[in-house]
């Protein structure tokens, strides 16, 4: 969601006056159809999880994952496996959905069929518009965030994974962590404090991500348990779509 991300490159086709409009409350309430013909394409489900998302829920089996922080809307990380309370997801989840007036809460699935039909979900109560529980600009993050005041200070080794870093507060969070605290950096290139405050124990893997983490994963020596993990998941997804 961070602008010049891969998102907003692919939203010329939503007919709006400039890409940020998508995600903004007062352009949605005078217009909510290209926000949910973006929604039908980022539904859950209609993407994969890859082996970045299951080297996390890897590290979740083994005991290791304090706390996921994600600025990802897709829900990869849920259908990766890794549980909700171990989620913060700061820009918010197709998981849940508020009705825009009468302010009820609904599981977000109840909404699937108006999103893939093309139609704008209403409430059932008042008839309101139905926002899945994204966080548009100008709107409070989640509480959740505010688990990084308690998360962070007892950290003892921080992994950023695939992203630019350029959204505050969630930007900010790079450096958050005590200073003997190792940071391990996955990404294309070197982004936030990575870029201007690097730390002697920084750690740097640049490049495409997923090779990355291959790598990282091979040198751990979980290369088999990665296989397994994704072959039963992509069964369970399997079965799950039949």
């Amino acid at each position: 969601r961070s602008p010049g991300s891969g998102l907003y490159s692919n939203l010329e086709q939503y007919d709006i006056p400039y890409p940020e409009a998508i995600f903004e409350l007062g352009y949605f309430f005078v217009n909510p159809k290209p926000f949910f013909t973006l929604a039908k394409e980022l539904y859950p489900g209609n993407y994969r999880p890859n082996v970045a998302h299951y080297f996390l829920r890897l590290l979740y089996d083994k005991g290791l994952l304090l706390r996921l922080y994600t600025q990802n809307i897709d829900g990869l990380e849920r259908v990766a496996g890794i549980p909700p309370d171990r989620l913060v997801e700061a820009h918010g989840t197709f998981a849940t959905a508020t009705c825009t007036v009468c302010q009820r809460n609904f599981p977000g699935e109840d909404f699937r069929g108006d999103v893939m039909g093309d139609r704008i979900p209403r409430c059932p109560v008042c008839t309101g518009v139905v926002k899945p529980d994204i966080v548009f600009f100008g709107e409070q993050l989640p509480q959740r965030f505010l688990l990084h005041l308690t998360d962070f200070p007892v950290a003892d080794l921080l992994f950023v994974i695939g992203t630019s870093l350029e959204v505050e507060p969630f930007a900010s969070l790079a450096g958050a962590v005590r200073s003997s605290v190792p940071r391990v950096l996955i990404n294309r290139e070197l982004v936030g404090p990575f870029t201007w405050q690097q730390c002697h124990n920084d750690v740097a893997q640049l490049g495409d991500v997923v090779g990355g983490v291959e790598k990282l994963v091979e040198l751990l020596g979980w290369k088999d348990e990665m296989q397994t993990l994704i072959q039963k998941e992509k069964e369970k997804v399997g079965r799950g779509s039949d």
